[in-house]
Formats: structure tokens, sequence, C-alpha cells
């Protein structure tokens, strides 16, 4: 509802994950906010993202698990039926009703800005006092010559496919296509995956080795190093068919291609412009560190920001700009961002994943040597601390089952600056994966008992206590 000036106090713009928390947010603080949405709320992440990714992953390892015991698999079109049943018990959680519930207006329409503190949707004229731009991004699909009439789907659109691919090449090398590769290899295709440079290249070395091979053993071919340049494509019997020239040579056969090659802000048509909001060389609306734009009255938040697309950044940033919109404060986002990736076995990290050979040192536990890891026989992976001065814990990485889980306490400790010695304090349960994170942390923190001077200190103190019981 609008006051009687007729300006409301936020608008805001996009209804995926960083839409919808900043307009409750808002909402919930008392300030009039509209949500404005072009198609439907809950964005990329209940749609064509985290949901049906993540019920893709699972059924893929319970056809893994099926076909161990003798069982055939799973049918295409079950998973299908599973990734809808996921979006449907998700979505109301992302209806306009959940947002109207706590006090935020929904429109549908599509948003421009049209002069300082004034917007056109559809035709009407919103007046407003602060603004979020939470408008997302979008499948970056680069200009390979013969690609756009292909048969190819991005991560928006492989949900669109009725069957399993025979053959399916994928384009990157990425999360989104170690996640996918894998789990459409489990569930029946023949996958090759043309990689620019190296999977995972934001990961550790080591963490990237593990997962590519689980994925070769899953029977995904990964091509490394290599440039896509030209795709052809042949019609027969009412099927397209591709074939993917490399730069070396080489031919690759498919009869769907996936480009997973990065994504780009959704900018275009906002009228930025019009209101001073400067966006960066890619296109990302540039924020300060309390998400505001060069336009102080605008803010912005998500993957249309240059932070890391990541669901769960996307909803702490926009309840920080929108508390900061209608509070009119500045608390800055923090910096430390854990980020997962789904594969089998997950990638888990959050901030440096290895030392800069100055002040900071790693310690490392491979799973071979956690009990969890050794009775579930899954010890391929290691959980690895990146450890600064005074025993400061900075980052680290953790590969394994549910890693995205024990990264959380990782996270923590790196949130509230602990040392290994404040983690080897914790008691932690036993036998779990967190195990090897408690343990990387004792590892380090005994270094400190290896030192000459505390060494002599140790040896000097039982040497005293010695002598106080023989005289007691």
């Amino acid at each position: 509802m609008k006051r009687k000036d007729g300006i409301i106090d936020l608008l805001v713009v996009g209804g995926g994950t960083a839409g919808i928390v900043g307009a409750k947010t808002a909402a919930r603080l008392g300030a009039d906010t509209v949500l404005v949405e072009s198609a439907r709320t809950g964005g990329d992440c209940l749609w064509t993202g985290c949901v049906p990714s993540k019920t893709l992953l699972s059924a893929a390892s319970k056809a893994v698990a099926e076909r161990s015991l003798g069982g055939s698999g799973t049918a295409f079109a079950e998973v299908r039926a599973r990734i809808l049943e996921a979006i449907a018990a998700i979505e109301p959680d992302d209806s306009p009703a959940s947002l109207e519930a706590v006090g935020a207006s929904v429109v549908t329409g599509t948003v421009r800005f049209t002069a300082p503190g004034e917007a056109d949707i559809d035709g009407k004229t919103i007046r407003f006092r602060q603004a979020l731009i939470a408008t997302g991004s979008a499948p970056l699909v680069p200009p390979i010559p013969g690609l756009d009439e292909a048969p190819m789907v991005t991560s928006e659109t492989v949900w669109d496919l009725v069957e399993l691919p025979h053959r399916l090449v994928i384009i990157g090398g990425g999360p989104i296509a170690c996640e996918l590769g894998q789990a459409f290899a489990r569930l029946g295709s023949t996958v090759v995956m043309l990689v620019r440079s190296e999977i995972l290249p934001k990961e550790d070395r080591d963490a990237a080795t593990i997962v590519g091979a689980s994925l070769q053993k899953d029977g995904v071919e990964i091509v490394e190093g290599v440039e896509t340049e030209s795709v052809s494509t042949s019609h027969d019997d009412g099927r397209s068919r591709s074939t993917i020239h490399t730069g070396d040579g080489r031919a690759f056969d498919a009869d769907v291609i996936l480009v997973a090659t990065g994504r780009k802000a959704r900018t275009e048509g906002l009228g930025l412009e019009h209101v001073g909001v400067e966006c960066d060389d890619a296109g990302h609306v540039v924020v300060d560190a309390a998400m505001r734009t060069s336009n102080p009255r605008i803010w912005a938040a998500g993957d249309v920001t240059p932070h890391p697309d990541f669901t769960h950044l996307a909803g702490v940033y926009a309840s920080t700009a929108a508390s900061n919109a209608v509070l009119g404060v500045h608390r800055s986002v923090s910096t430390i961002v854990p980020r997962v990736t789904f594969t089998s076995p997950e990638v888990a990290a959050v901030g440096p994943t290895t030392a800069d050979g100055k002040d900071q040192t790693t310690s490392t536990i491979q799973h071979a040597q956690t009990d969890r890891a050794v009775t579930e026989e899954q010890t391929s992976g290691f959980t690895r601390l990146v450890i600064g001065k005074g025993g400061r814990i900075l980052g680290g990485t953790i590969v394994g089952p549910r890693a995205g889980e024990s990264l959380a306490e990782l996270t923590l400790a790196v949130h509230q600056k602990l040392t290994t010695r404040n983690l080897s304090g914790v008691t932690h349960p036993y036998p779990t994966y967190n195990d090897a994170l408690w343990n990387a942390a004792i590892a380090d923190a005994r270094t400190a008992l290896d030192s000459p001077l505390v060494r002599t200190a140790m040896t000097g103190l039982v040497k005293f206590n010695r002598w106080r019981n023989r005289r007691s």
C-alpha cells in the first residue's frame, strides 16, 4: 500500500532470491514495498537452478545405487516428475502470496527507470524513494559459428528436454558443467566435456583432480585445454545431430549440446542511464560494500552485481541492501563467501584455498585417515585448512560426501577469526566427516609444541611437577 503522497518506500525490480528476500526484509521493517517481476517469482534458483539441479543429482545418485543392486536405474520421465514435484513443494515459499503475507505488494510487469525517483511499469509511472535492482543473470552463449543452428540448451533450458540425450557434449568446465555432466552420465548419457582451460578453475587443484577422476569413473570424457571453434548440424528423420569441432582438429558428435560458459547480468532495457547507475565492462551493476550503486537512492543485489552468483549470497546481500535502504543505515556485507560444487564428491570451500607462501601455511587431513570416511568407503577426499599468523584460520577446502554441511563450521571459524587452537579445543562427535576438520586444526595446533622454546618450557614443567609430586 502506498502512502498518501503516492511514493513507495522501496521498489524492488526482480522476483528471484535477491528480490524476494529484499522485499520481505523491507516489508517486515514497515516499509511500503512493491516488487515487480516480469515472469514468475522464484527466479533461477527455484525454476532452473538450485532446486531442479540438486533434484537431478539426487535422482542420478539413486540410479547408480539401483544399478549396483542389479536394477535398471531410473527412467528419465521419473526424473522429470521428481523435479517438478520438488519445485511444486518449494514454490509456495517464493510465491506472491508469501510476499503479500508480510506486507509487500507484487506486480507483474517490466520496469524501466525513467527519471530520478521514477520508473515505468508497462506504461504506468511509479514513484519511489529507494529502489533495489535484483534482476539476476542469464546464461552466456558464446558466438561459436553454427551453434545457433544446433540442438543447444543452457542451464535454463536443459529442463525442457523430454528425452535423455544419448550423446551430450558440454561446453564448459565450471560447477554447472561438472554437476550436470556427472548427473547425465549417471542417468545413462554418453557425456563429453570440452573445457577451455581446466575443470573447476577456481578450486584447489587437488580437489579438482578428485572430482575429475570421479566424473571419469562415471563415464564422462573430459577434454581440457581446447577451444570450441565451430559446430555443424545435420537434420535426418526429424532429428538433429551436431558435430563440434575443436581447435586441435578433433570432432565430437552430439545429439544435444549443453553450453555452460558463464552468465551475464540482466540489465538490458532497465534504463539505468536515466538514473545514473553505473555498470562495469561485463555489464554488472557496480555496488559498494553496502550494496549501494552510483545512485545513492538505488541499490542492487544478486547475480546482477559483480559478486559471485550464489543463491545464499543473493539473499544475504539483498537483506543488507534492503535494510540499508529503508532504515538509512550503511551496513557493509561480509566478504567471507562459502561455496559448494555438488558433484560426487562435493567440493566445499571458503576464503583462500592455498597458502600464499609468506605468512600462511596449510594443514591437510586425507579422508583415508578419517574413520567415518573409511567406514563408508569414501576415502578419496580431504580437508585442508589455510592458516595465517597466530594460527588464525583463513579458509580452506573440504572434498567428500556432504562437504557443504561440514563447510558451515569452517565458515564460522573464518568469520569469527578463530584459531586452530580454538577449533581443536571444541569436542566433536565421533565418527563424523567433521573429524577431519578437527584433526586438521589439532595437527596445526600441535606444531606449536614442536618449537624448541615450547618444548624446553614443557620439559621444565614436567620436571617441576615430578619434583613436586615426590615432595607431596
